[in-house]
């Protein structure tokens, strides 16, 4: 009987990638939507500037977009950001990078629709609020950041779970504050 031939599985050697650039972004479609079309790039505070892009293309999609169309948009956005920020993550070789910022838009995204109709003031206490907690991590948020690490679905999910969280805390936050008022 001839040996068996086992095939074995090589961890990936290649070094993390350490600033992703135009090169990156445009090398894969999911690369594209995962760096928030080029926000992801900044060198300082990308996941700001993520937030920042989320704001800006929810204020131009809001006039065409109806309550259905929001919902699935953002169904998809976070369903599908799982995928997307695995496979960023991966081909950066970084578990959770900080140029990912498809997280921060989806969940950006699902606060202000939760929120609409409101003004630019609470649309910046929405920012401002969700900044802290996204950036900061208190309580929930880090417990959330910490329960699923690594690379694949599991490490994708990891990276759009602690946004959502924060979205969550962003939420109960302006709530609470509505209901002081």
């Amino acid at each position: 009987m001839p040996p068996q031939i086992v095939a074995e599985q090589l961890p990936d050697t290649r070094k993390p990638i350490a600033r992703p650039g135009l090169r990156f972004l445009c090398s894969h479609p999911a690369h594209f939507l995962a760096l928030g079309a080029g926000a992801g790039l900044s060198p300082r505070a990308p996941g700001t500037f993520g937030t920042l892009f989320a704001w800006g293309s929810f204020l131009l999609l809001q006039p065409w977009m109806m309550d259905r169309q929001w919902g699935l948009l953002l169904a998809v956005s976070l369903l599908a950001g799982c995928w997307i920020c695995a496979l960023s993550a991966q081909h950066l070789g970084v578990a959770d990078p900080g140029c990912v910022v498809w997280d921060e838009i989806a969940a950006f995204w699902l606060i202000l629709w939760l929120i609409s109709p409101c003004g630019l003031g609470e649309q910046l206490a929405a920012f401002v609020l969700f900044r802290y907690f996204d950036a900061a991590k208190p309580g929930p948020v880090a417990w959330a950041d910490e329960r699923f690490k690594g690379f694949g679905l599991r490490g994708g999910f990891g990276i759009m779970f602690d946004d959502v969280v924060a979205a969550f805390c962003t939420l109960l936050v302006l709530a609470l504050w509505h209901r002081m008022r």
